[in-house]
């Protein structure tokens, strides 16, 4: 196991450059108005620069991860990082939409790696009992970095430009990726089935390939996929248009429209790692707990954005969008926490990858794209009250997934990690 002094450098950067990832990635959303007047674009195409990002992480991430696996996972990620960095860096010389969404491509290919690198180093450097905490408090950095790039975007761009705004939030998250060269990774595993090291003749016939699949078809993991999925449908579409929500319906500049949505987001910084600090709790009482509790946390946020959207307004609505923040983002910690549990250590990212996989093909691609089409024929309101039943689906979902976690969990095999 790692010692303390290299966990903690090594979590350090990972929050950090977490953090960018998203502050590159969501920058975008408080400057809608301002392409929307400069190219006049639709809530359509503005909902597509959101979901370019996605598609190139659901395309590029199960390739990455089988790099990070079998290669090295420090690597990967500070190579990646450099690359999303330069990404959003070239924004800022874009002339129009087409060049725009070509770089918004180039940023999704850069983040596509990352989620499934670090979730594997953090796991490798923490024991299974502390593994929901502390991916949770990694995990915490997506809202940060979440809220930060709204409400820092839309600052600088009234002042500035929206330009600008590409330009500033760039630069730190390339010097995060230099030093990412400088931790220590753990060695890289060795992939056999427990069959093949018993050189039985049944293991002989089982291929790598085989044991793989397989181990990706486990019941819970396709559950907790799934949703994951419709999770992530509703935070991405709340993330993406919020901002443009209250600058509408208020009639706010989106120099406080980015702020004031931002603040919702920021209230996950407590709901993620609390969801990962009460999973582990409840999953030491009982293995299913590491389930059931993202159920709950998903049942109740339907009941908070339904009533948030339908029945509320002015500062009541708010206050409920503000729990929403705390409660949306409790299913992030077990749900990544499943996808390394029940795997071989040596699936750690690649695992992450197929969740990955799911929910951008299901879910963060098709969540601001789908608000932005109803929001263009029934007006957003409407499309943000719809929210509230994907989430009740994800609540539905982890449910079912909770009665077979414990089997899952007990035919993981374990293994010793080494640091390089």
């Amino acid at each position: 196991m790692p010692n303390a002094k290299n966990a903690r450098f090594t979590f350090t950067l990972l929050f950090l450059l977490y953090m960018f990832d998203y502050i590159d990635r969501m920058v975008i959303v408080s400057l809608f108005p301002f392409l929307k007047h400069d190219w006049q674009l639709s809530d359509t195409q503005c909902g597509l620069l959101v979901s370019a990002v996605y598609w190139s992480i659901l395309l590029f991430s199960f390739p990455v991860s089988i790099l990070i696996d079998r290669w090295s996972r420090k690597k990967t990620i500070a190579l990646m990082s450099v690359l999303w960095s330069l990404a959003t860096l070239l924004c800022v010389f874009t002339k129009n939409v087409k060049q725009l969404f070509a770089a918004r491509v180039a940023i999704g290919v850069g983040e596509a790696g990352y989620a499934p690198g670090g979730t594997a180093l953090i796991s490798a450097l923490y024991p299974p009992e502390k593994r929901a905490r502390m991916l949770g408090i990694w995990n915490a950095s997506i809202p940060l970095g979440s809220a930060l790039g709204i409400a820092v975007g839309g600052i600088i761009a009234e002042h500035f430009g929206w330009r600008h705004a590409f330009g500033i939030v760039a630069v730190p998250g390339l010097i995060f990726a230099l030093l990412f060269f400088r931790v220590r990774d753990y060695k890289t595993i060795r992939l056999r089935t427990p069959l093949q090291a018993e050189g039985t003749d049944a293991a002989r016939r089982q291929s790598t390939v085989f044991y793989t699949v397989s181990s990706f078809l486990k019941p819970s993991l396709i559950f907790n996929n799934l949703a994951f999925a419709a999770n992530v449908f509703v935070t991405t579409a709340l993330l993406s248009w919020l901002p443009t929500y209250f600058h509408r319906l208020d009639g706010l500049p989106m120099s406080q429209a980015g702020p004031k949505s931002g603040l919702i987001m920021f209230m996950a910084i407590v709901g993620a790692p609390l969801g990962g600090y009460l999973s582990d709790r409840w999953t030491a009482r009982s293995k299913r707990g590491r389930m059931v509790f993202p159920a709950l946390s998903s049942i109740v946020s339907a009941l908070i954005l339904f009533f948030a959207f339908t029945y509320c307004s002015g500062n009541l609505q708010y206050a409920l969008l503000l729990l929403a923040g705390v409660t949306l983002i409790m299913f992030v910690a077990p749900g990544v926490a499943v996808t390394q549990d029940v795997v071989h250590p040596g699936l750690r990212a690649t695992s992450l990858s197929v969740n990955i996989v799911i929910q951008h093909t299901l879910g963060s691609p098709l969540g601001p794209l789908f608000v932005g089409a109803v929001s263009d024929r029934y007006g957003l309101g409407s499309a943000l009250g719809v929210l509230p039943a994907f989430t009740l689906l994800a609540g539905l979902l982890f449910l079912a997934g909770s009665f077979f976690y414990t089997k899952d969990l007990a035919s993981a095999e374990v293994v010793d990690i080494e640091m390089e």
